[in-house]
């Protein structure tokens, strides 16, 4: 604990020395003699004292003398004497040492940190006593509790002699209660109420909600942030000359209640006269003004002034002044209430980058990570660039933790070197899994996956994959970087068992061998096509209670078909990482079109869109997520095959309804059927967390699901479409992902399964 090391990092400070020396003429000393010293020998009192036999002394240097042996610490009074001719008398009252060292009544910090500390003080079992460092222990440490809003503290030593000079301490603290914020008073608040002032505010009055989570725990630190937020509260609004006039922090007698009361002068609200550019600005004036927040006649903000400034910087650290500064001067006019706002602008020197060096990548190798970056050696440095650069390295998906430093270099005022210094994960795994999910029951799973093969960034996977309703045997391999411009191919061959019966839908199965092959070519920074060919060797199997529909299709085309599909697809992706992402937005249209080479001929189109924002009032994620999807048949196949059919419902769908249950149902088993059209969209908002790592493996969010599935000869019902809102939660683990939510629908029909309570583990995430 950082708190206590400030608490015990204490020196002994000396004591004014008491010793006395017996006045004397100078004279030579020829021998020392020790009185006193008991567990100090006198060989090493001889070796402190700066008298030697055969030194010739005064006053001054038996005081001398005194002082230095006081200043060891081991004695509590020393007194020098002459005694026969030329033999001097050192006599020694030593200190106690510590026999025992005992603390009693301590929670807020723990025995065992507590020894630790005080052995570094010299405050410990076997060390010589010593009252001041005592006394500023207890010192420390009652202002230690003190900011733990702990003020009824008392802390009361006792120091017990015990028999060859030792002493025993007894430290007994009786730490109190923790002091409530009982009142917190704004007072001169004419314009906003001192609800809205105090909700920007880490610190409020003691509620039942606010003592849980520490809130009302008054806290020094913490009002001097919370006076700083109400000051840019007011200066982001128009109030310029805004004043706290006063803080007045009051406690209860009993010291468990403090009060607050914060005096302040609003002054008026002034709007903004004028905004212009001025300098060196490099680039077109117009272009830079588009990027000033604030326009004449707006109102003051200060917030939005120091926005302007930055991405005023932003843009002239992509043409490579790195180092550029901009300064907004305000020209206060104090009978028109108005402030009129000038950027200047200093480039300084454009900034080139020298070498880009990599450190912390011992698998990876360097041209996995140096095919990423998007600035260049060579040419001058862009901050859109190295962010770009640095986003790609995370995207890879190789690295825990990615580092970017911009060092200068020696000799230049131009250059710069780019260090990025990267956190490896575990690139390679062999895994054995087994969970649960609702509409598959049982999960067990084995798999071979290497994502970063040998540090080439190749990635090579065998999986096996086992519920009551798939079973999949698959092996894949994946090259980025096929061609030197970031063509990526990909091979996969696999083997899957599908018992639909167990997955809430109509009875049938379906053995299918096949594999692929795809091409990714990047059409841009953002921009990626693919492009792939697959094959299917597909068995199908009815059982007697199997609905109509599949039994004519099966009579029709057989049970046993072959399909060679084309598929194609674009793919627009700017999310900060593919992770739990908080910015950005991903767009997909794919297509797939089984060939006229075998007898079913089929196609599928889905879209789907993302978009993540950071809302401005708080640390909270907006998340909207839409997809639609069609299939259907063409030339000789007049319908889209029934175990290609879309289906909605469950974590993958509309929550709050049973998984596939949406759509279609037969009429004879009331089993679900799927669809040739599934249209879902998802609205969230991810909540913060109070520690910043577990929020790259856990995410919470509240949302609202809709959507749901039509079959052929079915158009898009909007009075169809099904809703429901709720809570949820994923938990990223090494046996794959947690998913939990509980959903309540709104939109309920006759035959609808509801389900408010779903959950997935070790399902893929």
């Amino acid at each position: 604990m950082m708190m206590l090391k400030r608490i015990f990092c204490l020196f002994a400070a000396g004591l004014a020395c008491t010793g006395t020396a017996y006045a004397f003429d100078p004279f030579e000393v020829k021998t020392i003699q020790i009185e006193g010293a008991q567990r100090v020998t006198d060989a090493t009192v001889l070796n402190y004292l700066p008298i030697k036999p055969g030194d010739k002394i005064d006053d001054t240097r038996i005081v001398d003398a005194i002082h230095v042996l006081f200043k060891t610490g081991f004695f509590a009074d020393v007194r020098i004497k002459r005694l026969d001719i030329g033999i001097l008398l050192v006599e020694l009252v030593e200190r106690p040492s510590i026999s025992e060292v005992k603390i009693v009544g301590n929670k807020e910090i723990t025995t065992e940190q507590l020894n630790t500390a005080l052995k570094q003080t010299g405050l410990a079992e076997g060390r010589i006593f010593n009252r001041s460092i005592l006394e500023k222990v207890e010192q420390e440490l009652q202002r230690q509790y003190f900011n733990a809003a702990k003020y009824g503290v008392q802390i009361n030593s006792v120091i017990t002699p015990k028999d060859l000079n030792r002493v025993a301490i007894n430290i007994d603290i009786n730490e109190g209660e923790v002091a409530r914020i009982k009142q917190i008073e704004v007072i001169g608040n004419n314009t906003f109420a001192k609800s809205s002032l105090l909700s920007q505010w880490e610190l409020s009055e003691n509620t039942a909600w606010a003592s849980i989570s520490g809130s009302s725990k008054y806290s020094k630190q913490k009002l001097q942030g919370d006076l700083e937020s109400l000051r840019s509260h007011y200066m982001d609004r128009g109030y310029i000359n805004f004043s706290i006039d006063s803080t007045q922090v009051s406690i209860s007698p009993d010291k468990t209640e403090v009060f607050i009361t914060v005096n302040v002068t609003e002054g008026t609200k002034y709007k903004v006269s004028k905004v212009a550019v001025t300098g060196d600005t490099k680039v077109p004036e117009e272009e830079l003004r588009k990027l000033i927040s604030l326009r004449e006649g707006d109102t003051f903000s200060r917030k939005m002034i120091t926005e302007s400034s930055t991405r005023l910087s932003e843009r002239l650290g992509v043409e490579g002044y790195a180092f550029a500064n901009v300064n907004a001067a305000p020209d206060i006019d104090k009978d028109k209430e108005t402030v009129a706002l000038t950027f200047f602008v200093d480039p300084g020197k454009r900034v080139y980058v020298r070498r880009i060096n990599f450190a912390g990548n011992t698998k990876t190798q360097d041209e996995v990570l140096r095919r990423e970056m998007r600035q260049l050696e060579g040419g001058w440095i862009s901050t859109t660039k190295l962010n770009r650069s640095r986003v790609r390295l995370q995207r890879t998906g190789f690295f825990d933790d990615i580092n970017v430093e911009t060092p200068p270099v020696a000799g230049t005022n131009d250059q710069v070197d780019v260090n990025f210094t990267v956190v490896e994960r575990a690139s390679g795994s062999v895994n054995a899994q087994i969970g649960y999910q609702q509409g598959q029951g049982l999960v067990t799973a084995a798999s071979v996956h290497q994502n970063n093969f040998l540090g080439t960034g190749k990635q090579v996977s065998a999986e096996v994959n086992n519920t009551s309703v798939n079973r999949v045997y698959s092996f894949s391999t994946t090259d980025p970087y096929y061609t030197l411009d970031g063509v990526s191919r990909s091979f996969r061959t696999y083997y899957r068992k599908t018992t639909a019966g167990y997955g809430n839908v109509a009875p049938y199965t379906a053995n299918v061998y096949g594999g692929s092959m795809s091409y990714g070519v990047p059409l841009s920074e953002y921009n990626t096509a693919r492009m792939e060919l697959t094959y299917d060797d597909t068995l199908l199997s009815l059982e007697a209670n199997a609905p109509a529909s599949y039994w004519d299709f099966v009579n029709k085309y057989s049970n046993h078909v072959n399909t060679l599909s084309a598929s194609s697809s674009w793919v627009h992706d700017t999310r900060n990482r593919a992770l739990f992402p908080e910015s950005g937005h991903y767009v997909s249209m794919s297509g797939e079109l089984s060939l006229p080479l075998a007898k079913l001929t089929f196609y599928k189109m889905t879209y789907r869109e993302q978009h993540y924002w950071k809302l401005l009032f708080a640390d909270w994620i907006f998340h909207l997520d839409g997809t639609i999807a069609y299939g259907g048949g063409y030339g000789g196949t007049t319908e889209l095959p029934f175990y290609e059919n879309y289906y909605a419902g469950g974590d993958q769908g509309v929550r709050g309804f049973a998984i596939n249950s949406l759509g279609p149902k037969d009429s004879a088993t009331g089993k679900p059927l799927g669809g040739r059209l599934k249209t879902i969209g998802t609205g969230e908002i991810f909540l913060p967390l109070p520690f910043s790592e577990a929020s790259k493996q856990f995410r919470m969010s509240g949302f609202v699901d809709m959507g749901n599935v039509f079959g052929a000869g079915e158009r898009l019902d909007v009075g169809a479409i099904r809703a429901a809102y709720g809570f949820g939660a994923v938990w990223i683990t090494p046996i794959g992902a947690l998913k939990f939510s509980w959903a309540w629908p709104l939109h309920v029909r006759p035959g609808d399964q509801e389900q408010i309570f779903q959950f997935s583990i070790g399902a893929p995430f």
